[in-house]
């Protein structure tokens, strides 16, 4: 009989978290069925690609407790063996709720970030129910030893992956260049992310116009949304560099924009481990990040790093790499090596592989 597990998150928006729960549903080979429910109806970005894959979607409307009452009906109607949670106040939630159910499903919950990025009424409640898990997961090493209210032991950490063939298969390097009015001689360096403030993109954009004075070959796309918008195009103009530092917004072709990069980096202070970062090692591509969460485990030996809010730090990885073509080329050979280690097909099978142990664990059949 086939098993199934309910994804239950926050929005679906393009960041890193939803990607990956894209990933899984989208490209499960395992025999189980996915379905995807989620609560912010203006975060609707990747609801479009899921259904393409044949999986359904469902948002639940109303603040709570609206949405926890239809949540429980959707598990009373339609039934799940597992319901798997990607937000954390979702999952305190859940856990409550899944005791009041006669046939209950097992409760799995990913941690995707650091538990200090939480608010700490957030933070308290997780840490009071999390016991109440079958199961959980940590994206990296670095976000299981902060998780608090259960031994580490108990926490499964699944570096998660994404679709190679995908991503590489999406490439257009000349083309995106062309589009980017990028010379050959440019250095491109790429970011993608949320524009929050744990992205610190006020340091990237600091660090662009130091870089820029050292390297001035140099060139900036940075991709992506979110509430800082206004703040980060008036940081650009304020400093001069609006010429060679373009902000593009959100793209639903950033994977592909992303391949015209010459250089992937990120100024983050907080992180688990970087879904654009995945792609862009996928992708050949090295990198020069801040030494963020899971950025040191998950980057390996394919970048440069440098501590979190030292801009000046930054830009000299940036010049270092537009100046010195040999790293360059060594670091992007094993940017290509290590992009292997972030295989969706593995990945999904290590989760599907929790999802046995929690309902066995529970008792569930």
């Amino acid at each position: 009989m086939t098993k199934r597990v309910r994804h239950l998150v926050k929005g679906l928006g393009p960041g890193g978290a939803e990607r990956l729960i894209v990933t899984q549903a989208a490209t499960d080979t395992t025999g189980w069925r996915h379905d995807v429910v989620y609560l912010l109806a203006h975060k609707t970005h990747l609801v479009a690609e899921l259904e393409a894959a044949g999986v359904a979607v469902t948002h639940l409307g109303g603040r709570p407790p609206g949405w926890m009452w239809q949540f429980r009906q959707t598990l009373l109607r339609d039934p799940v063996d597992v319901v798997h949670v990607h937000s954390p106040v979702p999952a305190v939630v859940c856990r409550l709720l899944a005791r009041t159910l006669r046939r209950r499903p097992a409760i799995v919950t990913t941690e995707h970030n650091r538990w200090p990025r939480h608010h700490r009424l957030t933070r308290f409640a997780n840490r009071l129910t999390i016991r109440l898990n079958d199961a959980t997961i940590a994206v990296s090493d670095d976000v299981r030893a902060t998780v608090e209210g259960i031994d580490s032991a108990k926490i499964t950490t699944i570096v998660h992956g994404v679709d190679l063939t995908a991503v590489r298969s999406s490439a257009d390097r000349t083309a995106v260049r062309a589009e980017l009015g990028a010379t050959d001689d440019d250095i491109l360096v790429v970011t993608v992310a949320n524009f929050r403030r744990e992205k610190a993109l006020d340091v990237l954009i600091a660090a662009a116009a130091e870089a820029m004075v050292k390297a001035p070959h140099l060139r900036y796309v940075l991709i992506g949304q979110g509430p800082l918008a206004e703040e980060l195009a008036a940081a650009v103009a304020s400093a001069g560099i609006g010429e060679r530092f373009e902000i593009l917004g959100y793209r639903s072709d950033a994977t592909r924009v992303l391949s015209g990069a010459d250089v992937f980096t990120l100024s983050s202070r907080h992180e688990g481990l970087p879904v654009a970062m995945m792609e862009a090692l996928a992708l050949g591509i090295p990198v020069a990040a801040t030494a963020a969460g899971g950025i040191p485990s998950g980057l390996g030996e394919a970048g440069l790093l440098c501590p979190i809010d030292r801009p000046s730090e930054l830009a000299e990885l940036h010049a270092r790499l537009a100046t010195d073509d040999a790293l360059r080329s060594d670091l992007a050979h094993r940017a290509t090596k290590q992009g292997e280690l972030f295989n969706s097909a593995r990945a999904t099978d290590e989760i599907v592989g929790v999802y046995a142990k929690a309902l066995a664990g529970a008792g569930i059949e």
